[in-house]
């Protein structure tokens, strides 16, 4: 080896330190309980994933609820099934109480989006390293990871914690409508919030990871009054909104470029009751997606100066309104401290790697359990899989001990602080 091939090797080894998470002593007992858990946690799957529980099936939802309470008693935990202020199945809320300082709130969810008879047409299956089901990631998963992680925890004889609180929601695939407050509440009175939404596949993005920050989300609207006539006798006397609605939604696609943190697409329209009649009235609506707290605000202020620009038709009245839903997540210092942690902590796995993720345009439940700013947040603690809300959604079966072992492993560390 040459002098300076020497040098540049000792200058990408110092590097490789920065960047590289600190690995620390591995449990070997807590990973031997982990892998021994393996086969209960896949039962648990077949379990959750048998119970077909859309945002709108009740009875589905209140089965799968019902699952849950009752492992969660199992445990020693208090459980109330709390009616949603809006949506159609019931929160399961656990309380656990220690004897230690800190107090963690773990989340996941109990709905799909699936509608009912999905399971006879994609069911429960093994292939391979793959789990494959109807939610099996998106969030049941999530679910069967927190279930088992807190009964190896128990086993372990772990109370490190003040109080340990589990939400399980079962609206957050409809925005969390009936939910959201609940979660933002307990979010304040909580010093470490774990959500347990998957990471992507090892089959696609080739590391597992968490996830920094997630998109908020918003809907545009975008309304038209125009004035009603005959289409064939009298199209000329009405003022048809049909005509001005297509022109303000090309006239507006566009304004989110110039809005930090927003996404815009129009989505959906609706004019007209008949065919033979200039109609009077029609409407769009648009999802919005937010990775900034201020972004709503400016982006409807936008939204009405671009309309206000001008008119296809004359004498017609045309309003926008953004209505904002889930908050964003974006993850606070002390909530990257979290993910480096978690990253030193599955890098005792033999050196296993682990992505922190910068964004989704998707939406999380962390959202709104971080949105007062008290706790230490971190997302993207699940099972590993893909194709959620697509055909085939599964998980990958070897992600199954690491997450596990990460999730009561973080527990463990973060009650020691």
């Amino acid at each position: 080896m040459s002098r300076s091939t020497a040098v540049l090797a000792l200058v990408f080894a110092a590097v490789c330190a920065l960047v590289s998470p600190v690995r620390a002593a591995r449990d070997d007992v807590l990973l031997a309980a982990a892998q021994a858990a393996q086969p209960a946690l896949i039962e648990t799957l077949r379990q959750l994933v048998s119970i077909e529980s859309g945002s709108r099936d009740a009875a589905g939802l209140a089965r799968v609820a019902e699952l849950a309470a009752q492992r969660l008693q199992a445990l020693g935990a208090v459980v109330d099934r709390l009616p949603p202020a809006a949506g159609h199945g019931p929160m399961v809320q656990a309380t656990f109480t220690g004897n230690g300082r800190r107090r963690f709130l773990l989340i996941g969810h109990l709905d799909t989006v699936y509608p009912a008879g999905t399971l006879a047409q994609q069911p429960w299956r093994i292939d391979g390293n793959r789990l494959h089901g109807p939610g099996i990631a998106d969030d049941k998963g999530g679910v069967a990871l927190i279930l088992h992680a807190l009964a190896l925890l128990k086993d372990a004889g772990w109370r490190d914690f003040a109080q340990l609180t589990v939400l399980l929601n079962a609206d957050e695939e409809i925005g969390s409508i009936g939910s959201g407050e609940r979660l933002a509440q307990l979010g304040e009175q909580h010093d470490v919030v774990l959500s347990f939404e998957p990471t992507a596949a090892k089959d696609v993005t080739r590391r597992e990871g968490v996830l920094l920050s997630a998109a908020g989300t918003a809907t545009a609207v975008l309304e038209v009054r125009g004035r009603a006539s005959h289409a064939g006798v009298a199209p000329d006397s009405g003022r048809n909104a049909f005509i001005e609605l297509a022109h303000q939604v090309l006239q507006t696609q566009d304004v989110a470029k110039g809005v930090p943190g927003a996404q815009l697409n129009w989505t959906w329209a609706q004019a007209g009751a008949i065919r033979n009649q200039i109609p009077d009235s029609a409407s769009a609506t648009a999802d919005v997606r937010l990775l900034q707290a201020d972004s709503a605000p400016r982006l409807e202020a936008a939204l009405k100066a671009r309309v206000a620009e001008s008119r296809r038709v004359p004498d017609t009245e045309v309003s926008v309104r953004v209505i904002v839903g889930r908050p964003p997540y974006i993850a606070s210092e002390r909530g990257r401290a979290l993910a480096l942690k978690a990253q030193s902590l599955y890098a005792e796995l033999d050196g296993r790697p682990l992505v922190l993720v910068p964004t989704t345009g998707g939406a999380t439940d962390a959202g709104f359990a971080g949105r007062s700013g008290k706790p230490a947040v971190l997302e993207g603690l699940g099972l590993a899989g893909w194709n959620y809300h697509a055909r085939d959604e599964y998980i990958e079966i070897d992600s199954i001990v690491p997450r596990l072992y990460l999730a009561a492993r973080l527990l463990i560390e973060l009650g020691r602080e």
